[in-house]
């Protein structure tokens, strides 16, 4: 291992990493929490310096995805569509079997120029979190609490309020409603057999009514739904602590372009494609196991430079001060000055453990695991 790749694996690297995204998330949190007054104002103008703001907190993971870890993301998809990948709104469907697929996911917007604007069906749990969650309510992200009944009206309202939003955004739905595992495929499957459904060998049974009405509130005004399947090459297990530790992965995402005039607007034939173009997922997800690649041109999309020069933007303002503040708390010689420096460094490390605790599998929802609780159609 060379002097940068031990570097990246220490834990103070992390506890560095970590306080310049938290910080600076904070400020530019603080930020949009003074945007606040455009609302009633003007309020397109509102959402695109919104837009500029989170793509100054996102494009920070990404960074660490693309210049930190240098992982490799390949794009299989057909060059007919490749030209229309940033230039139109978008619904995506992505499996959501990895604790890094959502940063594979912010990879590929970043690339086409919508990471800023990217847009996400997300639990309603997530809009507490500092940083990521403030940030994704002055994006007007849709929320829900994953129980339909609760969540119909706040879905269709919060889905409307996008119709006139001012730039193109990709829209993410993971149909699945939660992540991968054995324990929920299981019962997923056992649930497809009580519905007389086609079973998956690599996916759950998909949740249609969110999808349907995504459709049904967004139609005339995305013009595609990008079904998108991940899969990484030689069976690797890619993880947060894995990307933050500069261990590089080979991503590969196939993305088919389906015009949103083929999606049926009936909500039942709608939940018939959409359990149709889950055999489908499931039948490429074979196929890549079976011999290592998707269908359609292997791309990789440009690296763009801003992620990187954003993150040094930071690190530079943020970390001359901090060093200052060290070399003065151990230059003070105080028992307590010291005492307090280590309760600082062992609350920020406990901090940061959780934060990457949120991807893991192990410590993800359990929503899912309970038969008694799956009414999927």
């Amino acid at each position: 291992m060379d002097i940068i790749g031990f570097l990246k694996s220490q834990f103070l690297c992390h506890l560095i990493v970590c306080y310049i995204f938290i910080v600076s998330g904070l400020i530019i949190n603080t930020i949009q929490l003074f945007t606040l007054v455009l609302w009633p104002i003007n309020k397109q103008l509102f959402r695109k310096i919104n837009c500029r703001l989170a793509y100054c907190i996102s494009s920070q993971l990404v960074m660490l995805l693309e210049w930190w870890s240098g992982t490799q993301c390949t794009l299989y998809t057909e060059l007919k569509d490749y030209d229309k990948y940033g230039k139109e709104n978008a619904i995506v469907i992505l499996n959501h079997n990895f604790e890094i697929d959502f940063l594979c996911g912010w990879n590929f917007c970043e690339r086409f120029g919508v990471l800023g604007s990217s847009k996400v069906l997300a639990k309603k749990e997530l809009s507490y979190v500092p940083v990521i969650g403030w940030m994704w309510y002055f994006l007007e992200i849709v929320f829900c609490s994953r129980k339909w009944e609760e969540d119909r009206e706040t879905v269709i309202r919060g889905l409307l309020n996008l119709r006139d939003y001012p730039e193109n955004f990709w829209f993410l739905i993971h149909c699945e409603g939660t992540r991968f595992t054995q324990q929920k495929h299981q019962i997923s499957m056992q649930v497809a057999e009580s519905k007389g459904l086609p079973k998956l060998k690599y996916h759950l049974l998909p949740r249609t009514k969110g999808f349907a009405v995504t459709v049904k509130c967004l139609r005339n005004v995305v013009a595609a739904v990008y079904d998108s399947t991940l899969n990484f090459r030689n069976n690797e297990n890619p993880t947060l602590l894995g990307v933050l530790s500069g261990k590089k992965y080979h991503a590969d995402l196939y993305v088919r372009r389906i015009p949103l005039e083929e999606v049926p607007e009936d909500e039942e034939q709608c939940s018939r494609w959409l359990h149709k173009l889950y055999q489908e997922k499931d039948a490429f997800q074979e196929g890549y196991y079976r011999t290592g690649t998707y269908p359609g041109t292997p791309i990789v999309p440009p690296r763009r430079p801003w992620t990187l020069l954003i993150w040094l933007f930071w690190a530079l303002l943020l970390l001359y001060p901090l060093f200052q503040l060290v070399v003065n708390m151990i230059s003070s010689g105080s028992s307590l000055t010291l005492a307090s420096f280590a309760l600082v460094i062992f609350v920020a490390s406990v901090g940061v453990r959780r934060m990457i605790g949120v991807t893991e599998i192990n410590k993800g929802s359990t929503y899912g695991n309970n038969d008694s609780k799956q009414k999927q159609k």
